[in-house]
């Protein structure tokens, strides 16, 4: 089934404990397509970019099964670049820079042949940006998943609780879920917020795995434990990608398709953390995917409890 992503395409400077970059590419769009392609060969983007931006890397997106037509390309000015450090614990970032460049004026055109799209991912943007998208296509997407933060429950909390009365998915970290549901417990929080539209809701809980809750349901994944992390930028991108690159190319919205799901994200955003930016997610295979999700069933085998009880 088809995908659209809209979500930024952009650099990225990155400094963590174990080095820095200079400009690398970056962007929740770029993350979301490049992991979705692992399980979806149908796939659409729509974002911007300055003339500074490499066709190779447009060439790249396009290799992986990604239509490109939605992606404007303003010749003549920047694309969007954010700078950050992150501290010692990797959980904690500080921003050094943010240039909106050609992001401050982005307005989403949708492509004709992108009308009929089952499944729409809406990466972390402005909520006016993503409510303007869902409104713009003609028929609603089979699943509607997005992404939001902090920045926007500060700033433009109102359109936000728009925009989520419009989708199906959240997917936000437990940091983000509290201060949207004015809720400690996530328990409650997640009640809260699926009052407010969505359906289903992801809590990603970083090296502490992700929670999905639907009706009274609730499924736990536990993030891979590694030994290094060199870049947890993009990671929770590069999990909502292969979340909702599973769930189209399965064409199975279940709740327990969805566990599932979840899995397939995990097992990339733990490859996503092994380098800088997309680096790693442009080295590795579907074998390399499948193997590591191998390593998540081993990690939640319960079998042996049967033995106890």
């Amino acid at each position: 089934m088809s995908l659209l992503t809209v979500g930024s395409v952009a650099f990225d400077a990155i400094e963590t404990p174990f080095g820095k970059t200079d400009k690398i590419i970056g962007g929740a769009g770029t993350f979301i397509a490049l992991s979705s392609s692992f399980y979806c060969a149908n796939q659409q983007i729509v974002s911007v970019v300055g003339g500074d931006f490499p066709s190779e890397m447009i060439g790249l997106l396009e290799s992986k099964g990604v239509d490109t037509k939605g992606l404007q390309i303003k010749k003549d000015e920047k694309t969007f670049f954010w700078s950050g450090k992150y501290h010692n614990d990797m959980n904690t970032r500080d921003t050094l820079v943010t240039e909106l460049n050609v992001l401050g004026t982005f307005d989403p055109v949708i492509p004709a042949e992108y009308q009929n799209t089952k499944y729409l991912m809406l990466g972390n943007l402005s909520p006016q940006v993503q409510k303007l998208v869902i409104e713009r296509l003609e028929k609603r997407p089979k699943l509607i998943a997005m992404d939001t933060m902090n920045f926007w429950m500060d700033i433009a909390m109102d359109d936000l609780k728009q925009t989520l009365a419009l989708v199906d998915v959240l997917i936000i970290n437990d940091e983000e879920a509290r201060q949207l549901s004015q809720e400690y417990s996530l328990v409650k929080a997640s009640r809260v917020i699926r009052a407010m539209g969505p359906k289903y809701l992801i809590i990603k809980k970083g090296e502490h795995g992700a929670l999905l809750f639907y009706n009274e349901k609730v499924f736990f994944a536990p993030a891979l434990p590694l030994e290094e992390v060199f870049d947890p930028t993009g990671a929770g991108d590069t999990f909502a990608g292969g979340f909702i690159g599973y769930l189209a190319a399965t064409d199975d919205i279940s709740f327990e398709n969805m566990k599932r799901a979840i899995i397939a994200g995990s097992a990339l955003a733990s490859y996503c953390v092994e380098k800088f930016g997309t680096e790693r997610l442009t080295e590795i295979s579907k074998a390399d995917v499948e193997a590591r999700i191998e390593q998540f069933v081993a990690l939640t085998d319960f079998s042996a409890v049967e033995k106890i009880i």
